[in-house]
């Protein structure tokens, strides 16, 4: 079969499209853009920038797509990513991500996140806002908690999370931040009968509001956080909840977020991206259930590929993973990725991390943007006692 490829599938392909050719350069690179642009009489197929860090110039990633992941089933998306820098190198990628769903389970979310660095990386601007109306599954507390014992609950959710950092060294920062968690409508659709459920047991409330003053420290060598190449980040953030600001009860949470990227082979674009994220709720006091560290509840959501969002949850959180990258096609239009992750969570009766559930896979990279690097991922992956499914991406997971 490979000996097929290499004969006659591959060149054949190539004499198609001429534009599957090796190439360096971002202006050299193919896109969907250019891809499409190909197609259109009149029109040059290729894009070139001749200032590819220009100040203020914006590059779009926009796509429509009928999606299907685990969380939502199938989903209409309209995702957008506006890429931009705010002055001349040496300077970070800012971007802005931005989306539309509608599912099948009835959900709708609608979140804008944004990482913008003002002139000469000075300050770092981060936002993450959030709608979602989103009916979900639980399935109680703990890392041993059974697959079969899923349920429903609803409820509608508004996030405002800003945090504002200035640098004290090259690639260092420190912040402040304020973090509101609002929930309402919370119900549960249908519990298993008969049997008090976790969510009731630790305090089942309609609403809940969290609020409170956050503290970062930020390292951060990336110079494109869409689609790192090579660098270090390292985050930690530390959350103390007040009543006197509108919380319902007082505590606090603490955020480490640990990755390394480096290329191998180091001549090549090829990347293996190392990612540690902890989570842990400190001190006394009781977040709201549904703001308790979980599966793929970490800023992007992008935790534990293999599981469904919301599998294992508990008050403290440990999660590794690493993912290798890499080309399929010379001009960058088409990559892959393989990857495995570990996640770890508290005993409720215990505090003890006594299990340990994997997870693996494999992915499609498709470059939508060549010159910010934005890439639309298509995942699948696998997790212990049969979980497993698709999950998409615009940009890489992290």
């Amino acid at each position: 079969m490979n000996s097929l490829l290499k004969t006659y599938f591959i060149p054949a392909l190539l004499s198609l499209c001429p534009m599957l050719v090796k190439a360096q350069h971002p202006n050299e690179k193919v896109d969907l853009v250019d891809v499409g642009r190909s197609f259109m009489k009149g029109v040059k197929a290729k894009r070139i920038d001749s200032i590819p860090q220009k100040s203020g110039k914006m590059h779009i990633s926009a796509l429509p797509v009928i999606g299907y992941t685990l969380q939502t089933g199938f989903a209409g998306v309209l995702s957008a990513n506006f890429a931009f820098y705010t002055s001349a190198s040496p300077q970070n990628l800012s971007s802005i991500l931005t989306s539309v769903t509608y599912s099948q389970y009835n959900q709708i979310i609608f979140p804008i996140q944004a990482d913008i660095w003002t002139k000469g990386n000075i300050y770092n601007i981060v936002t993450d806002w959030r709608f979602l109306k989103y009916p979900s599954l639980t399935y109680g507390l703990g890392g041993n908690t059974a697959t079969d014992s899923g349920y429903n609950i609803d409820y509608t959710y508004l996030r405002l999370h800003q945090a504002v950092m200035k640098t004290i060294s090259r690639d260092l920062y420190l912040g402040l931040g304020y973090d509101l968690d609002y929930f309402w409508n919370v119900k549960e659709v249908d519990p298993p009968p008969g049997k008090v459920t976790d969510f009731e047991k630790y305090g089942f409330h309609k609403t809940a509001i969290a609020s409170g003053i956050s503290l970062h420290f930020l390292y951060d060598s990336r110079r494109n956080q869409i689609n790192p190449e090579n660098g270090g980040y390292a985050s930690v953030s530390y959350r103390p909840n007040f009543t006197f600001l509108g919380s319902d009860a007082s505590w606090q949470s603490l955020i480490l977020d640990l990755r390394r990227y480096i290329r191998l082979p180091g001549d090549s674009h090829n990347v293996l991206a190392l990612w540690n994220y902890d989570w842990f709720t400190t001190g006394g006091g009781a977040p709201p259930y549904l703001l308790l560290p979980s599966t793929g509840w970490d800023a992007y959501s992008n935790t534990a590929r293999g599981y469904i969002q919301g599998r294992f949850r508990s008050r403290n959180m440990l999660y590794l993973e690493s993912e290798y990258r890499f080309g399929i096609t010379s001009n960058g239009l088409f990559g892959g990725v393989v990857f495995a992750n570990a996640q770890s969570f508290s005993e409720p009766s215990t505090g003890r991390f006594q299990y340990v559930s994997p997870g693996y896979g494999a992915g499609l990279r498709i470059s939508l943007n060549k010159f910010s690097r934005t890439n639309l991922c298509v995942d699948y992956g696998w997790g212990i006692n049969g979980s497993g499914g698709f999950f998409v991406n615009l940009g890489e997971v992290f």
